[in-house]
């Protein structure tokens, strides 16, 4: 995929934006921690701990981190569960690679899994959490679908993202400044600024905050806490699988 390629009309069919996903976390991975940081501000690891300080205190539970990466928010989750089972899941094997290089307590594995197709049965799953990964999803409702028939009834599930805001200028001003911020990363590391430029491009099919509540809450879940962070463009939202599914 590298040379010429239209990323918008990439990103417009889930195989489209599964294949770019591959490639363009294939190409970050040497660097996507530091990128990360830069593109946070040095927040990103803040976020994460909030998230996990977030989730209940259960002695045991199974947990499974969505597209995981480098591992970093999978090891909290370890960190916080040592009596648990914590499984990080990635579509790019380059991120797991660099997954496995870090310290891996004994309760914690690495696994490649693509998110529309979890390879758990029915309700097993205590906690489901991910750091950008829902805005990366293939098929957002697919995904949401695997979500719910994972987890178990009560379970919970955590996710940190951008956030789209509801006013339609207030979008413009978000996706230019990630679109400049991002491609200017893009192209330092990688001399091509569509490999950090693809988050701006991303969020314009992505839900607004109120759809993304809307999809959560039809898709059988509770939502349990936001917390919006660096001026509204971030966000954690943790959520609650309901009894019933409407």
């Amino acid at each position: 995929m590298r040379g010429k390629y239209n990323l918008t009309k990439i990103l417009e069919t889930p195989q489209g934006k599964r294949e770019f996903n591959e490639y363009h976390f294939t190409v970050s991975a040497p660097h996507y921690d530091f990128v990360t940081r830069a593109l946070s501000f040095g927040q990103d690891k803040k976020w994460k701990r909030m998230m996990v300080e977030m989730l209940p205190s259960w002695p045991s539970p199974y947990c499974c981190d969505l597209a995981c990466g480098t591992g970093d928010l999978t090891l909290a989750l370890a960190a916080k569960y040592p009596n648990g089972h914590v499984v990080g899941l990635d579509l790019t094997q380059a991120m797991l690679d660099l997954a496995q290089k870090r310290h891996v307590p004994h309760h914690v594995k690495f696994q490649r899994s693509d998110m529309v197709s979890l390879p758990y049965p029915n309700e097993t799953v205590d906690i489901v959490t991910g750091g950008y990964a829902l805005r990366n999803a293939p098929d957002l409702p697919l995904v949401l679908d695997e979500i719910y028939r994972v987890t178990k009834p009560g379970g919970m599930a955590a996710f940190l993202d951008f956030s789209k805001p509801k006013n339609k200028a207030l979008q413009i001003l978000q996706v230019w400044l990630l679109k400049i911020w991002g491609s200017l990363w893009g192209l330092l590391l990688h001399g091509d600024p569509r490999i950090h430029g693809y988050i701006s491009a991303s969020l314009k099919t992505y839900p607004n905050r109120d759809q993304m509540q809307t999809l959560l809450t039809n898709h059988g879940f509770d939502i349990v806490m936001t917390r919006r962070f660096f001026f509204g463009m971030t966000e954690i939202i943790t959520i609650q699988k309901a009894n019933l599914r409407l």
